[in-house]
Parts: C-alpha cells; structure tokens; sequence
C-alpha cells in the first residue's frame, strides 16, 4: 500500500502564550455532529492522532449551561498520552462566540476550532456554518472575536465556498491568517454539494497557495490510498478523516502510520473486536443515560457490521434491541469471530 513516507513533520500551532501546540501526526478527526462525542474521541485517541476534534458546538446553546451542550464540549479523553483536544463553535454573532470560547478554554480545550462549513440547512439557515462564507466581513468579526477572547490557537474550517460561483476559500483564509487564524481546514465541495460527488483536492491547492499556515485537506479521505492522492493533489500539510472512521476508530492510525512510514496499529479482531465494540457501547450508555445511549449507539453498532461485514440478520437485530443486554448478547454473537473488512464507499 505504501510508496514510502510523505508526512515527516509535525504542525506546530502557535499560541499566543506559551510553547506550541504540536500536532503530530497531521491526521485528524473531523467534527461530526452526533458522531464524535467523548467516547468516540476517546477510542480514536486511545489508536492514535494527531488531534481529535469535538462534534460542533453551537455557542448561543453552550452558554445556556444547559448540561447536554456542556457535555459536547468535554475534553477529558483519559489519555497518558497529551493528545490535543479541539472544541468547534458554530455562531452567527460575535459576542456570544466570544464568550462561548473563553467558556470551552476554562473546560480544558487546547484549541478553539470555528465552523464555517457546515452545510446543514438547520445551520446555514441561521446564518452560520457555510453561509458566513457569503459575507466574508461579517465571517471576519466573528474571527476577531474569538481570536481576540482566548490565549489559545484558534483554526478555521470551512469549504471550498457557498457554490461554483463562489469558491472564495482562498479569499476567506488570507484574512483570517491576517486575523490571527492558525490552521485552516478546507473541505473539497461548496456549500451547495452537500457530500454529493466527489471533493475536490485540487481546488484546496489554491488555499494552500494563499497563506502561510498550516492547511489541512478535508472530504473522501477514508484510506491511506486516498490520504495519499488528497494530499498530493492539495499540496496540504495534513489530512482532516470524517466518515472514514465511522465503524473503525483506528482508520487515522492506519493513515497516519502508512504517511509517516510507522508501523501499522494492530486492528482489533475476533474477540478484540467484541470487546471494543462492547466497550463503546458500554461507555456511550454511561455518558449519555441508558434511554438515550441507546438510540446514538445504534448507529455506531450499524458502522462496525458494515465494517466487519456480520450478518444482515445480526445487524438488523442490533438496530431494534432495546436492552443493553440484549445489544451486549448480539455483539458477542456477531463480533466474536470477524475482521475488519474492505472500507466501505463514503
């Protein structure tokens, strides 16, 4: 699979005071609204990355102190290793995000990340995620805020821009370096692709052309094959996974091992596999209450059998048990003797 190393260095983000935050390796996890929670953060960290990033966090509900939102923003991964933790915010006005930063900094957060590319109609309609890249000055406050709140590095991740008549990704990262911005991550589609087709690495060259930090490159990135051909079409100094992890929390181990030339992570099968998916399940259930850990799990269960490939009988089962009993009887059924299998399409 591999052609040798591509990825030798280590991004080193500056913070305002204090040493750098190193980022090492340059594989990430993505923000995944529902999906990378504390347990999935802990289990993707517990393999290895570079950063682990939060679900995004939206900053007029965080300071509400409402516990649940609270709880998207929790950074103890429980980790000897000092795997650095990122909080993402979504906002559409400049104090509340301010706020919410130095919020998610006193929680422990080494990096503060802001979403300007979620393309969720919920988010866009309020005016936040993709749809600030349709008012760059106005995305441009909100920078100022936030850089301006917290002694801590503060990254951006956004899209290509709001549609093909609009790709002003590059426009968007040269002021947000000039603000203070230190790593951009940019996702290969507009705003108005969804994930449909495919992202475009190139077009994120164009970014990496226009400023001097750090640019990670995001959007189909599920392999080391395809890390490999993101980053060289991109030029960018690291690699951001989303859906490439669903169902395999050692993906960006995998990545980062075969980019860095380290040895491959040993992927869990048979009964290894039973007993981390066992210990997910269980660690949701705890974080989130039984009655609800129950329903986020499901989708996390249904992950791991496409990954490993169980039986359709098993996996339909697991998405309508409803008893944690029964779910832990289930994976023991289904997992105890596969293997990861082929990475699915995303």
């Amino acid at each position: 699979m591999s052609s040798g190393p591509i990825l030798d260095s280590p991004i080193a983000l500056a913070a305002p005071h204090g040493k750098p935050i190193t980022i090492d390796p340059p594989v990430l996890l993505a923000p995944m609204a529902g999906i990378t929670d504390l347990p999935f953060r802990r289990l993707v960290a517990r393999f290895g990355a570079g950063l682990v990033v939060s679900e995004m966090v939206a900053s007029g509900e965080l300071l509400t102190r409402k516990p649940s939102v609270r709880a998207k923003a929790r950074t103890d991964l429980g980790l000897a290793d000092d795997i650095p933790t990122s909080v993402q915010l979504a906002g559409r006005e400049a104090a509340p995000m301010a706020e919410a930063a130095r919020v998610v900094a006193d929680m422990g957060a080494r990096i503060i990340d802001i979403n300007m590319g979620c393309p969720a109609k919920k988010v866009t309609g309020g005016l936040s995620g993709s749809a600030l890249m349709r008012d760059l000055d106005h995305a441009l406050r909100l920078i100022d805020a936030v850089v301006g709140a917290v002694d801590l590095p503060v990254t951006l991740k956004c899209r290509l821009g709001w549609d093909e008549e609009c790709l002003n990704a590059p426009e968007l990262a040269r002021r947000a370096e000039q603000a203070g911005i230190r790593m951009i991550t940019v996702h290969g589609r507009t705003r108005q692709q969804f994930y449909k087709g495919r992202a475009n690495w190139a077009a994120v060259a164009q970014v990496r052309q226009a400023v001097s930090i750090p640019v990670i490159v995001n959007g189909d990135i599920v392999d080391p094959v395809s890390a490999r051909s993101a980053l060289a079409q991109s030029g960018a100094n690291g690699v951001m996974v989303g859906r490439g992890a669903q169902g395999a929390p050692w993906r960006l181990a995998q990545i980062a091992a075969d980019l860095s030339g380290a040895p491959s992570p040993d992927v869990p099968q048979g009964q290894a596999l039973c007993d981390l998916i066992s210990e997910h399940y269980e660690s949701m259930l705890k974080f989130y209450g039984v009655d609800l850990g129950l329903r986020v799990a499901r989708k996390h269960l249904g992950w791991y059998a496409d990954e490993a490939g169980i039986a359709p009988e098993i996996r339909k089962a697991l998405m309508v048990a409803e008893t944690p009993g029964r779910v832990l009887d289930l994976i023991a059924r289904g997992f105890s003797d596969a293997g990861p299998g082929e990475r699915r399409a995303a």
